[in-house]
């Protein structure tokens, strides 16, 4: 799943793809603003992004789906 972080008074996005289901990465965000001091993900590689959580501008979520490899048929 692809994640998009906007994070306040920056140009820039954090953008890393997880294989966090979208129920788990959205609990991670409820926790977070419901009281803990970081959002804390993990990416496909094994890395955790920490955010403070009064730097969270907003997060996207992306579809769980991968792109197929190779040939298919309709």
């Amino acid at each position: 799943m692809d994640i998009t972080i906007g994070v306040r008074n920056q140009a820039r996005e954090l953008v890393l793809e997880s294989d966090q289901t979208a129920d788990e990465v959205s609990a991670a965000i409820t926790a977070a603003l419901t009281g803990k001091v970081a959002l804390e993900l993990t990416d496909a590689k094994g890395r955790r992004v920490i955010v403070p959580t009064e730097a969270l501008g907003y997060v996207e979520l992306g579809t769980e789906t991968r792109g197929r490899v190779g040939f298919g048929t309709v």
